[in-house]
């Protein structure tokens, strides 16, 4: 049974429909009634100095470190990296003593699901810089230009559009659903016109549908990612039959990345658990030069919960999970406090093998968490992949280099993002001890610089109690006007 593919946000649709449905007139009125907040993070300054911090470069096979490291910073670009005692503040700078702590480049969250701007603080207390949000809703585009131009304390914002899916046992309300050609390239160039600039394509697509996109994309210059399509499901596949669509076939597609080792291995592997037969996937994804997002906290957190009987639910941050969305999960929580605990033990044991066979191989991997949905907490559940990565068996290193430079190589911005060095983004973390002997450590960071902006503990603290308040109705709102922009109807019509 593919267990990743039967929960979602929206896994029951009737209990959905009766919810939205009551909302819909609220959602008139906020659109209508709602006030232009002026709710504005600090500007950054015009110049930043941190003084006396120990550098640790990800871009080698082993970590290149430098100790008393002065990191000038100005108009959200790194212009200077030097020794202490030739590193001079420009006039009006602030100045920072880093005191030898360490420091490191921002993380990357290469899979989230943003449903209200309240949730951008609990990334941004986490150290991560940057998310590449894979369900695109309207309200993303402006907030992701009101983060850039420092009006909102959050993390850089890079989003897909609307998920493209076809009709099939894995659709679901918010999924856009394309089952012709015809309308395949219709969405594309919508949500290229809308101003997104990725796809992200989900695993009902047919052959055709998927074509379509994929042709229609590349003709726009847009980049796809997502879950590998299948085809159309028919009896006695995967097991007895092969899928519609060879998992190999879409390997010279040119995917950015390819999401959740739990969803390779039920399409490329055709659910097999064999060692044997992930690593010889593993070395045709590595020639392809096609990364892969791990995503291993997302299967985790359904055997956690099913471990807990339910209670690891209401373990501490959870009170940062959106309010809407936790409702919506309802079902899927008590599905899930009931699991088979001892089988979904099992298959994470093999996701795990699986992830550490692509390391050994030398599949390009990035850090995702999944965050927003289920019990994927922001923030937070980047750092619990980072571990689990560690306990497959990657290194603390190598995990950090999964969310600094693999992830920025995977985006095609290498040369400008994911190091400390001069001409790269001020995107940073100052943390206590050395992650690199415990990887735990950049849970609680001591400060982070996002874009060039100064962010201490005492305001660290501000944005991890804004995402506590995330508002039920706003969030509500945001959802029905996305499904209403890519042409779902909604409740009623």
């Amino acid at each position: 049974m593919e267990l990743r593919m039967e929960f979602g946000i929206f896994g029951l649709f009737s209990r959905l429909s009766l919810r939205l449905a009551s909302l819909a007139f609220a959602f008139f009125c906020f659109l209508i009634l709602a006030p232009l907040e002026a709710q504005t993070g600090e500007a950054r300054a015009e110049a930043l100095l941190i003084r006396d911090v120990r550098t640790v470069d990800f871009t080698g096979a082993e970590p290149e470190a430098a100790d008393h490291v002065s990191v000038l910073v100005r108009d959200g670009i790194i212009v200077a990296t030097g020794p202490v005692a030739e590193a001079e503040a420009p006039a009006g700078a602030r100045i920072v003593e880093g005191k030898g702590r360490t420091m490191i480049p921002g993380l990357y969250d290469m899979h989230v699901h943003i449903w209200d701007e309240d949730e951008l603080g609990s990334y941004l207390a986490h150290g991560v810089t940057t998310v590449r949000n894979l369900s695109g809703m309207p309200f993303l585009l402006p907030m992701r230009d009101r983060v850039e131009a420092g009006e909102l304390a959050g993390p850089r914002i890079l989003t897909s559009g609307p998920i493209l899916n076809g009709s099939g046992p894995n659709a679901q309300p918010n999924h856009q659903i394309v089952d012709t050609p015809e309308a395949a390239r219709a969405a594309v160039r919508a949500h290229f016109e809308t101003g997104y600039r990725r796809i992200k394509v989900y695993s009902n697509l047919s052959r055709a549908s998927y074509e379509a996109v994929r042709d229609e994309a590349a003709a726009l210059g847009m980049r796809i990612t997502g879950h590998t399509p299948e085809g159309v499901r028919e009896p006695g596949m995967p097991r007895e039959r092969p899928f519609n669509i060879v998992f190999d076939e879409l390997l010279d597609d040119g995917f950015e990345t390819i999401e959740h080792v739990e969803s390779i291995v039920w399409h490329g592997l055709r659910d097999r658990h064999d060692e044997t037969e992930a690593r010889a996937l593993a070395q045709r994804i590595a020639a392809a030069s096609v990364p892969v997002d791990a995503t291993l906290v997302a299967f985790a957190n359904l055997y956690r919960v099913a471990a807990s009987e339910g209670a690891y639910l209401s373990r501490l941050g959870t009170d940062r999970l959106n309010p809407f969305i936790s409702e919506m999960e309802a079902p899927q929580y008590a599905r899930w406090s009931a699991e088979d605990a001892e089988r979904a033990a099992r298959q994470l044991g093999f996701y795990q093998t699986v992830t550490r066979i692509f390391h050994e191989e030398g599949v390009q991997i990035v850090a995702g968490s999944d965050s927003g949905i289920f019990t994927n907490i922001a923030g937070i559940s980047l750092h619990d992949e980072l571990a689990l990565l560690v306990e497959a068996g990657l290194t603390p290193y190598q995990a950090l280099q999964t969310a600094t430079v693999n992830a920025a190589a995977a985006l095609g911005e290498a040369d400008r993002v994911g190091r400390i060095a001069p001409g790269y983004r001020a995107d940073l973390i100052l943390v206590e001890d050395d992650p690199l002997a415990d990887i735990a450590v950049l849970r609680e960071p001591t400060a982070i610089v996002a874009n060039g902006r100064f962010i201490d503990a005492q305001e660290r603290t501000v944005l991890i109690e804004t995402a506590v308040q995330t508002p039920y109705d706003r969030s509500a709102a945001n959802v029905l006007e996305a499904l209403a922009a890519q042409g779902t109807p909604l409740p009623g019509q």
